[in-house]
């Protein structure tokens, strides 16, 4: 086989595992694919800054794999939207949203809950 074609076939083959890692095909299971799911989540909501990119999830089925990305499904979202950038200025209203999905870079545990972080906005 000359290296063009060789060279060829490694880059089809790149491709296409690249595609699928993107595409999700062949995980296999839901943990696989990184997916978690919490029954209920709370974010804060900032005036300037947006949303924080943390969440505090409870009742959360994890992945038992590290990876680099996490998709959440969570079945109630509620954000608090606070009047200015620190906690002292009040709360200005509370949103609750259903059967949201949202993805995170990572979580840490603690207290029967799942602290999320790296959440861009969703």
């Amino acid at each position: 086989m000359n290296l063009t074609l060789k060279r060829l076939l490694g880059v089809t083959a790149a491709v296409i595992t690249g595609a699928s890692a993107l595409l999700g095909t062949g995980a296999g299971t839901a943990d696989a694919s990184g997916r978690a799911h919490c029954d209920r989540a709370e974010q804060d909501m900032w005036s300037s800054g947006g949303p924080s990119r943390n969440l505090t999830g409870h009742h959360c089925s994890v992945p038992n794999n590290k990876r680099r990305w996490y998709t959440i499904e969570i079945d109630t979202l509620v954000r608090t939207y606070y009047k200015r950038d620190t906690l002292d200025a009040g709360v200005d209203r509370t949103e609750t949203l259903h059967h949201r999905t949202i993805s995170c870079m990572g979580y840490t545990s603690g207290n029967g809950k799942l602290n999320w972080f790296g959440c861009p906005p969703a």
